[in-house]
């Protein structure tokens, strides 16, 4: 893992491999390790850059709230501090999916293309945002064990629960660590999240919506009504997979990253 000091905060990424920058953005409350496979299988033509996103891994600088601007803002000065010029190519999975869209908004220039893989445009409801505001009182009280137990039945599909018990085991593993400050901090940023609904039609770069078929998080129709939304988006339903289709099925969602990015820079 390599260090960059973004403001007055260390922010850890994972870097590897040589040609146009590739950001791929974990989900909630992960790190860049859920990207591993990607990593591997993508650095041969790409520079792969793998973040940990503020608090969350070996990243620090959690406050009380931190909102997907501040993740999307983190991640543009690591491509400055990283020196790209050129823009880079945006994949973010889940939350690392709301991070995507508010760097749309808030940094267009520095984008190339989108990926966004199993999550939503909309914003919470009023019952959702109170329900992640509770959950984040709970979890600075309790630690972080709270939010493992409650997601770990709902991010993978049935069969990997049993077939890929390892994949399982290191994802609980990596939530149970996390900062329960951290864990807080983006539970309030998700709730106070915007819709972006209304933005999917000006979304002006090539684009691709990546989805699990069993993924009950953000279920396959939803996502593929995003895709709909944004002009000339491709769609790539994974089979068998739920809410976490890199990992469930890396070689597919590799697969599909690398077929859109061939055609993206054709």
């Amino acid at each position: 893992m390599k260090t960059a000091t973004i403001d007055t905060r260390t922010m850890a990424y994972h870097e590897a491999g040589q040609g146009p920058a590739l950001l791929l953005v974990h989900g909630f409350p992960l790190d860049h390790s859920m990207w591993n496979e990607q990593i591997a299988s993508l650095s041969n033509q790409y520079r792969v850059i793998a973040p940990d996103l503020r608090g969350f891994g070996k990243s620090d600088g959690a406050g009380e709230v931190t909102t997907m601007a501040d993740f999307a803002d983190d991640v543009a000065k690591l491509v400055d501090h990283l020196g790209i010029e050129e823009p880079i190519h945006f994949c973010g999975l889940s939350m690392g999916g709301y991070v995507a869209w508010q760097f749309f908004l808030r940094h267009r220039a520095k984008l190339a293309s989108l990926m966004v893989c199993d999550s939503r445009a909309a914003a919470d409801s009023p019952e959702a945002a109170e329900g992640r505001r509770k959950t984040a009182s709970k979890v600075l009280a309790e630690g972080s064990a709270v939010v493992a137990d409650a997601m770990l039945p709902k991010l993978f599909g049935e069969w990997v629960r049993s077939a890929m018990p390892e994949v399982v085991e290191a994802t609980d593993r990596v939530m149970r660590r996390t900062s329960p400050v951290a864990v807080a901090a983006a539970l309030g940023g998700m709730a106070a999240r915007i819709d972006f609904t209304p933005h999917l039609a000006k979304v002006d770069l090539p684009t691709l919506i990546v989805c699990g078929e069993h993924d009950v998080i953000s279920p396959l129709a939803e996502m593929k009504t995003i895709a709909d939304a944004i002009p000339g988006a491709k769609f790539c339903a994974v089979e068998g997979a739920g809410h976490m289709s890199p990992l469930e099925k890396p070689q597919i969602v590799s697969g599909a990253i690398r077929e859109f990015l061939t055609s993206a820079m054709a």
